[in-house]
């Protein structure tokens, strides 16, 4: 009998745009905070970020989310203008309510301080935002006095309530209510405004804008008291503000890479943190969460700010904002690492042991998506990308070789290794074997369409599967591929291939939603998946293997009995999966186009 739990290794970043801010929500208990990336909401613990939740139940791109003031639901906004407000306490997420209270991108999100209210703020087309009763959908008033969309929202944390509101039309807007009505325009910024916060003591509300300037009003009348920084606040626009707890001080995130710490009251920042001197390192996101400060760069990077030592974050998570396409995993030093490619060719280092310890190479690696990513026996990851080229990058060195690239005629598909230096290439119309890092022989004009490669551990056999439903099989000659003559049928156009690690058999799967293992001349086939199989991984043990397709299933498989198998459903909820990989015989990694990592505990 087959049993598995997992565990969720977050990869996944949030998703950043250059000139764009990044909300960051943050649990009112100060356990949690929560961002977004492509269709999912990250919910991590701060203390420990490993520990991590994702809700998929979006169908557009979800731009925001935030906690209501009680801790138990959380209203997240996406592309389409859609609200889904839901529960937090379940493992479940259960929806309580869906609205769509503009007909746009949702920009913000703001709740009063009874969990009652809730408004909504961005680039509708009849309006720029909406504020209603949670339970209900109830207009409680009207968000108007803006030309442009509206970048942010807040709402004054006690009663009498006040709501404010910043756009790009460089102006800020004041309401009172409920029923919020507007009251009055502040025009003090020069350009966009990106961001509007009120104190949580009530008492004061910033704005923050693309002019680098942040201007103090007073929370109950919305007159103007001050400024911070004197003539400008930072040398780039602001795209972000954070109050500390005690409504004291405040931090601000800027494009000219820093991060600032502000006394409100004397107006002058006590600190300034200096994250960096690339273009990446522009910060458009931050949250002051009980003894936290976290701000977000246009990497996607996380980083827990030190008040002591400014110009170092205490830590730093990386990991991916795109989605992942391929896995691998590799033990180095006798600790396993999880080593994943995503779609905008970057590679992340993941410890399978520990928690949250991500990494990456440094210097220049791919520049377009890393379709296929395996270990040779040198301690090298070997890796193809849509950029043309295959990579061979030191695991040990942790940095990317110029030199150590081998230039493809046409954009390669698949990558596998075996003994004596071995890489086989399948590209668009041709194939190519490498040995040493060098190109030493080149087949073109196949007859068919080549899908995928895999070499036979032991460098004898290089095994070609086709959108013809075949598995051409050819002889390594010293520096040659002979064609035996010899074919494989499966069912379908393959998808993907492996041989066991022993070479005892080969694994295909096809479009066909078939399994194919054959073993010498003997197949046999596996039936299961309701869509598209498209990765395959072999269990170390070569007894079992698991498969992953576009119905978001995983499959582990038992070859000397095609009844016995296990199955993961839902492994990656509405998302297929797109990569798996073995730690042992019983921990199995499977990586989907939501950016996330899991590890799954398998027990025969």
């Amino acid at each position: 009998m087959f049993y598995f739990c997992y565990s969720l290794k977050v990869e996944v970043l949030p998703q950043m745009e250059r000139g764009v801010a990044k909300v960051i929500g943050g649990d009112p208990k100060g356990n949690n905070f929560l961002y977004t990336n492509g269709k999912c909401v990250i919910i991590r613990n701060i203390e420990n970020p490993a520990i991590a939740d994702i809700y998929t139940e979006h169908a557009h791109q979800v731009t925001v989310a935030k906690y209501a003031p009680s801790g138990f639901y959380i209203a997240s906004g996406d592309a389409s203008g859609k609200i889904r407000i839901w529960d937090t306490t379940q493992k479940e997420h259960m929806l309580k309510y869906e609205y769509t209270p503009i007909s746009g991108k949702v920009k913000d999100i703001a709740w009063t301080e009874d969990s009652k209210r809730i408004a909504v703020v961005g680039d509708g087309r009849e309006k720029f935002g909406a504020v209603f009763l949670w339970d209900s959908g109830s207009s409680v008033g009207e968000v108007s006095g803006h030309s442009k969309l509206i970048n942010s929202v807040d709402i004054r944390q006690k009663r009498p309530y006040r709501l404010a509101t910043a756009s790009d039309d460089t102006c800020a807007s004041f309401f009172e209510g409920p029923p919020f009505k507007f009251k009055f325009t502040l025009r003090d910024h020069g350009q966009f405004v990106n961001c509007i916060r009120f104190s949580p003591d009530g008492s004061r509300f910033v704005t923050a804008g693309a002019d680098g300037q942040i201007f103090i009003y007073d929370g109950t009348t919305g007159e103007r008291v001050g400024s911070l920084g004197g003539e400008k606040a930072h040398k780039g626009g602001i795209y972000a503000v954070s109050w500390s707890p005690d409504s004291s001080q405040l931090i601000s995130a800027s494009g000219d890479k820093t991060v600032k710490l502000w006394d409100v009251g004397a107006t002058t920042a006590v600190t300034t943190f200096n994250l960096g001197s690339d273009v990446t390192d522009q910060q458009l996101g931050c949250l002051w969460q009980k003894d936290h400060l976290l701000s977000i760069s246009l990497s996607g990077y996380i980083n827990y700010l030190d008040k002591n030592n400014p110009n170092r974050p205490i830590r730093t998570i990386k990991g991916h904002t795109k989605s992942i396409q391929c896995v691998t995993v590799h033990k180095n030093e006798g600790r396993p690492y999880i080593y994943s490619g995503s779609h905008d060719g970057h590679i992340n280092i993941l410890s399978a042991l520990t928690d949250c310890q991500n990494d990456c190479f440094s210097g220049k690696g791919h520049s377009n998506q890393v379709s296929k990513i395996v270990t040779d026996e040198a301690n090298e990851l070997v890796t193809c990308s849509m950029d043309d080229t295959l990579r061979y990058t030191s695991i040990s060195k942790k940095e990317y070789s110029a030199s150590d690239v081998v230039k493809m005629d046409f954009q390669p598909k698949s990558v596998s290794v075996a003994a004596g230096g071995l890489s086989l290439a399948v590209c668009i119309g041709q194939i190519v074997l490498v040995k040493d890092k060098k190109k030493v022989f080149t087949l073109d004009n196949l007859g068919y369409e080549a899908e995928v490669g895999a070499l036979h551990p032991g460098g004898t056999t290089a095994a070609v599967g086709g959108a013809d439903g075949k598995v051409h099989l050819y002889s390594v000659q010293g520096n040659t591929l002979k064609d035996e003559g010899k074919a494989l049928e499966v069912k379908g156009p393959i998808t993907d291939m492996a041989y066991s690690n022993d070479g005892a058999y080969l694994a295909a799967i096809d479009d066909k939603k078939v399994i194919t293992v054959f073993n010498v001349a003997d197949g046999y086939s596996f039936y299961g998946h309701h869509a598209k199989p498209v990765t395959l991984a072999w269990s170390p043990d070569n007894e079992h293997f698991a498969t992953g397709g576009m119905d978001m299933l995983v499959y582990v498989w038992t070859v000397s009995d095609p009844d016995q198998r296990l199955k993961i459903p839902d492994s990656h909820r509405l998302h297929h999966v797109s990569g798996l990989a073995w730690i042992d015989a019983h921990t199995l990694v499977t990586t989907s186009h939501d950016a996330s990592v899991k590890q799954w505990t398998i027990t025969y």
